[in-house]
């Protein structure tokens, strides 16, 4: 089994946000100069601002991929048993280049988790039917789901996915100066 679909598997990225998978191109995530490894901790602060991505698959520089960032354990009122918090959406990115040459259909969230330790998860798509066509914003962030959103707009299963864990930092304590 692949090292990274293995990492996948075992961190439950593959079974709670997406299908078994043949990864099929590399991406690369950096905040700052921190890349993103799976299963790594980074700190809400340094994923406040979006990150550089970039997405190298078959080397055919006409491939066009899309980029989809969730977080699968957001609490969800409306449907606890299964839910993913939309962070990011950006279509149309030319292989090889950052996602900021895409179009960003959703703006960039970083992580803000309340509670507990939350993994953070970017999945890639190659679009095979070239730009996408009139892939607009869901109705909101909550309750999205990858699987639907990669069927309805034919994308097909993933080529890559990466994963990094963060929880809620500590309030930073004012110290008491005595005199």
């Amino acid at each position: 089994m692949n090292r990274s679909i293995e990492v996948l598997t075992v961190g439950k990225i593959i079974g709670d946000v997406v299908d078994p998978f043949a990864p099929a191109a590399e991406i690369t995530i950096l905040y700052g100069s921190k890349q993103v490894a799976n299963g790594c901790d980074i700190k809400p602060s340094l994923a406040a601002e979006r990150p550089h991505v970039r997405i190298l698959g078959a080397s055919n520089s006409g491939n066009l991929y899309t980029l989809v960032m969730v977080d699968p354990d957001a609490p969800s009122p409306s449907e606890p048993t299964y839910r993913e918090w939309l962070h990011w959406i950006v279509v149309d990115i030319p292989e090889g280049s950052d996602a900021s040459q895409g179009r960003e259909v959703v703006m960039y969230m970083g992580p803000c988790p309340l509670a507990g330790i939350h993994r953070y998860v970017f999945v890639a798509f190659k679009q095979t039917d070239g730009p996408l066509v009139g892939v607009g914003p869901p109705q909101g962030r909550a309750n999205f789901k990858s699987r639907e959103f990669a069927s309805r707009h034919h994308l097909g299963l993933p080529v890559a996915a990466v994963y990094f864990h963060s929880q809620k930092e500590p309030k930073n304590k004012k110290r008491q100066w005595h005199s």
